[in-house]
């Protein structure tokens, strides 16, 4: 029996914040990324919903010997959801997850902002598995961007942080004035 696997949208699609085993590109129908804020922390995480019309691009990567422990930690403030069915890669089949802000620590607050370090690395990891058209699927399959941002770049409050070359963070400027400018 093969080892069970993960699908990531966020920061999982950047392959330098963790070293699971076989991540390949993937893609998941069904599912729209949301940014959400919650009880936890002052800073929005981000999420998926359900969405029947939404394919989003991502990876997949093997959790093994089905050890769930250190990614459940990484990802307290989710909850599993069995994907087996609607994800589609070109490796073997297996049970797959997607991580989901858990309801009870949805919060309706206003001073919750996406971090751009947080940001910085979704699409650090979008551009270098999928390419600048990756990246704006990311953005054109997410919501929420109607949130603040907390340009914190020079000093990162997200734990995964990473550096950016000037490149990325111009793919990155450039696509998040496009998306805030529609959100106004």
């Amino acid at each position: 029996m093969s080892d069970p696997a993960f699908f990531g949208y966020g920061s999982l699609v950047n392959l330098a914040t963790h070293s699971y085993d076989d991540p390949r590109p993937a893609v998941l129908h069904g599912w729209r990324r949301v940014w959400q804020r919650t009880n936890l922390r002052k800073a929005a995480f981000l999420s998926v919903a359900p969405c029947p019309d939404t394919v989003l691009h991502g990876v997949i990567a093997r959790v093994p010997g089905a050890d769930w422990v250190a990614l459940d930690q990484r990802e307290a403030a989710y909850q599993r959801h069995d994907v087996t069915v609607t994800v589609h890669h070109d490796g073997p089949k297996a049970p797959t997850a997607v991580y989901q802000v858990k309801p009870a620590h949805i919060a309706d607050a206003h001073d919750h902002p996406i971090l751009r370090s947080y940001l910085d690395v979704v699409v650090q990891g979008y551009l270098r598995v999928h390419g600048e058209e990756g990246v704006g699927q990311f953005f054109d399959t997410t919501d929420g961007w109607n949130m603040p941002i907390l340009d914190d770049r020079a000093a990162p409050l997200y734990p995964r942080h990473q550096v950016l070359t000037a490149t990325e963070t111009a793919l990155v400027d450039h696509h998040l004035a496009a998306v805030m400018q529609k959100a106004e």
